[in-house]
């Protein structure tokens, strides 16, 4: 079983409305997903996310060339050769090489995997908490309000964006709404130091509910990391942009983290992503994962969660809960799946067990214009 054929799907989106998080205000939305064909007339569906001429020049010059008439099977090695040339590339294709082989072989993908601890994944509604209205903490909570409303038991809010003074008051607004009943997660974005992050321990502290502290220094801070766990009760997480298990080791063995939050979008294949879960048991050391940029790539990431061996020996606890974007984003939608009471219940059937919705493809092609 050959490659024959290889597409891409550049998209664009334009929001109606921006939104953002410390690192900026977001305009739009984008997504790349290419689909592999092979001579036997099985296919499979990749996802990427980097600047979209970048990834369309990269796949059409590069690439696709270099994959054509290959073999299948030997997707590791030619996964491993791409993620020299562009890691979060490399991805796109190990997921889609991956859904091939489990077609190829009649079952699904966590069958292929060794099978399933769990038919249902929990998941946390995932928010940009800034935006451009007149008051972005009403909104705010007006968007944390529809989601639990829609049966999430767990979300996550940004912070790093304002002075910590506007944050802090933001956040007590929405423990006030929660009222200790949903678990909360907060995301500073790496913008803060030592000592900006301690100023938040007071509050921290009476929190019964907080589930843990994500990024709140630069990820290549592991000896502050580790001092910060030493002094803050709060769970802290970290490591989105992390490309390699391997990379992960230092937060590990220095007990830096108390989550590491892998990508399997921004790990250089899929194989790699599962390595990385695998290393967190190892060490003890729980794990969610980070998944906030497209549909496809949050779908395998709870394969692999379901796939993975119990954190706890109590049910509520077995598993930790992957990221669920619960912003505008369209291609969100090109996965026919939704929450229910804050879990995913699984598909079984082969491969991925469903079919993307391409016939809404067309209607966000990307035409090769500026972004601006």
């Amino acid at each position: 079983m050959h490659i024959s054929k290889i597409e891409t799907f550049p998209l664009f989106h334009r929001l109606s409305k921006r939104y953002g998080d410390a690192n900026g205000m977001k305009s739009y939305r984008t997504c790349f997903l290419i689909r592999i064909i092979t001579d036997s007339g099985i296919e499979g569906w990749g996802e990427c996310v980097d600047w979209l001429p970048t990834l369309q020049k990269g796949f059409q010059e590069r690439i696709i060339p270099y994959l054509m008439g290959k073999p299948v099977v030997d997707r590791a090695k030619m996964v491993q050769h791409i993620k020299k040339w562009h890691a979060r590339s490399a991805a796109a294709v190990s997921m889609a090489l991956t859904e091939i082989m489990a077609k190829k072989m009649g079952v699904s993908i966590c069958d292929m995997w060794g099978g399933k601890f769990r038919e249902k994944v929990p998941v946390y509604a995932s928010f940009q908490s800034y935006s451009e209205d007149g008051s972005w903490q009403r909104k705010s909570l007006s968007d944390i309000e529809k989601a639990i409303r829609s049966g999430f038991d767990r979300i996550k809010v940004k912070v790093g964006g304002k002075t910590i003074t506007e944050d802090q008051e933001h956040m007590v607004s929405v423990q006030a709404m929660l009222e200790g009943k949903i678990g909360l997660a907060i995301d500073a974005n790496q913008s803060y130091d030592l000592a900006a992050t301690l100023r938040w321990q007071s509050l921290l502290d009476h929190w019964p509910n907080l589930l843990w502290l994500e990024e709140p220094l630069k990820t290549d801070h592991i000896t502050d990391y580790a001092l910060l766990r030493s002094r803050l009760n709060a769970p802290l997480a970290g490591g989105e942009n992390v490309e390699t298990a391997a990379k992960f080791l230092p937060f590990l063995t220095e007990h830096a983290l108390d989550f590491i939050t892998p990508d399997p979008m921004h790990t250089s294949g899929l194989e790699g992503y599962r390595e990385a879960l695998s290393l967190s048991r190892l060490f003890g050391i729980r794990v969610t994962p980070h998944t906030y940029d497209g549909a496809l790539s949050r779908l395998y990431a709870l394969f692999a969660q379901a796939c993975l061996e119990p954190w706890s020996k109590m049910e509520a606890d077995a598993i930790e809960p992957v990221e669920w974007d619960a912003m505008e984003n369209p291609f969100a939608e090109l996965i026919p799946l939704s929450p229910s009471f804050g879990n995913i219940t699984l598909p079984s059937g082969i491969g991925i067990g469903l079919e993307l919705d391409v016939d809404r493809l067309a209607f966000y092609q990307w035409d090769g214009a500026s972004y601006g």
